[in-house]
């Protein structure tokens, strides 16, 4: 998202400088006609940039933002699946240690280390049972909530693109009216500049030696 935006803005203020340079440039001086196409083209470039920052406002707010907020859970999440593995590993060290004066004679020294260690497991296996029990019941939770807290950004993404391109096409449909002044295809605006770039082709100043 944020390298679609940054193409975005250099799109449009690329747009902007082209249609800029263009009215700056002396080839429009002496042309009050193409001057004005000229005038249209870079009103419309800024109105395009205008409303493509507009579009970027409005998904940094309703997208990334969000998105970097649910991202920032995930530190605490990864600390209490840490937590909880620390838990198990002194559990089963514990245990262990309990299950090894077990298998040994119960002489008088054996049995009060057995009673220590059974009191020294309690509140461990406990601890890693509460730790477990938290994770199992929310994390659950926390996985099937991602598609409900993404959605709104995602309606409002494509909303803005929908604003944004409705827009764009009043745009540049309100500029083509004010340059497309004779109506040609593509084909007869391809042959008329082959006509005279042949014209130019036979000045003596581009003749071939």
């Amino acid at each position: 998202m944020k390298k679609s935006i940054e193409a975005d803005l250099a799109m449009s203020k690329s747009a902007v400088k082209i249609s800029s340079d263009l009215l700056a440039n002396p080839l429009c001086e002496p042309d009050p006609g193409f001057l004005e196409m000229v005038t249209a083209l870079d009103t419309a470039m800024k109105r395009m940039d205008a409303f493509n920052q507009e579009k970027v406002n409005q998904i940094q707010k309703t997208v990334m933002d969000p998105l970097k907020r649910f991202s920032s859970v995930f530190p605490s999440l990864n600390m209490a699946v840490k937590r909880r593995e620390q838990a198990l590993q002194e559990y089963k060290r514990l245990q262990s240690k309990l299950e090894k004066y077990e298998e040994k004679e119960k002489t008088g020294a054996v049995i009060a280390k057995l009673h220590q260690a059974r009191e020294e497991l309690r509140p461990v296996r406990d601890d890693f049972t509460a730790k477990n029990i938290q994770l199992l019941e929310e994390m659950p939770q926390f996985y099937n909530s991602r598609v409900d807290y993404f959605k709104p950004s995602f309606e409002s993404l494509i909303r803005a693109q929908v604003v944004y391109y409705t827009e764009m096409s009043r745009v540049f449909g309100d500029l083509a009216q004010q340059v497309d002044q004779v109506e040609l295809t593509d084909q007869e605006r391809e042959r008329e500049n082959e006509a005279r770039l042949a014209e130019l082709r036979g000045l003596s100043i581009v003749a071939d030696d």
